[in-house]
């Protein structure tokens, strides 16, 4: 038996990654099959079970690894030493909503999320574990915002939960709004005042506010 070296081993998982993305956006997660993701990208079924347990790891990896290119301006936002945590976030989010239509790898990924992801029947449980990540998205931008308060860019009684849910919604509903139809909404062209739009209700909206006690 070959034994294969640690560089063939992450190529032939990025090929499989890359595969999973063709067919999932081709057929949809739930009708999508392990054998239709080896046929696409030329390897056994075994050679996925050696990366991956099931269907449902094959996604979550896919949606981490289309992560990775946002992480580095989310960090940066994150860190308690940036000078000026709400302008990473404005880079952040622009960039975000832009590449969900300049690369077309970004831009299939977030059309099988939004439009090709059924959560019911065998998918039951990637609903959880999406809700995992949308926490762990929720506790990041949650640090964001205090640091931006620390740093007087934000107002000090913000109502950070309620923020952080206000933003997902904005983002998430921008970016599947131009994913449907993008003749109406063309996010490459309006991400900046979208999101100069965001941030300035974030620093004046009084219904963004913590409500004194009575």
């Amino acid at each position: 038996m070959v034994r294969r070296t640690k560089a063939e081993a992450l190529q032939t998982r990025a090929q499989i990654l890359d595969a999973a993305e063709q067919v999932f956006h081709r057929k949809g997660v739930l009708s999508a099959s392990l054998k239709d993701i080896a046929s696409e990208a030329g390897v056994t079924r075994g050679a996925i079970y050696w990366h991956f347990k099931n269907k449902h790891d094959v996604f979550m990896a896919m949606v981490d690894r289309g992560r990775l290119p946002f992480d580095s301006l989310a960090e940066r936002a994150e860190d308690a030493s940036e000078l000026d945590p709400l302008g990473r976030l404005h880079d952040f989010m622009v960039y975000l909503l832009q590449q969900a239509v300049r690369d077309p790898a970004q831009r299939r990924l977030f059309e099988i999320m939004f439009q090709k992801c059924e959560f019911s029947g065998e998918n039951a449980d990637l609903l959880d574990r999406q809700r995992d990540a949308c926490r762990d998205s929720s506790a990041r931008l949650a640090r964001t915002f205090r640091n931006a308060m620390a740093r007087g860019q934000l107002p000090n009684d913000l109502d950070v939960v309620k923020s952080v849910t206000w933003l997902h919604s904005q983002l998430t509903g921008a970016l599947m709004y131009g994913l449907l139809d993008p003749q109406v909404l063309d996010l490459e062209q309006a991400a900046t005042d979208f999101v100069d739009t965001c941030l300035f209700a974030l620093q004046h909206s009084p219904s963004l506010r913590n409500t004194p006690a009575q």
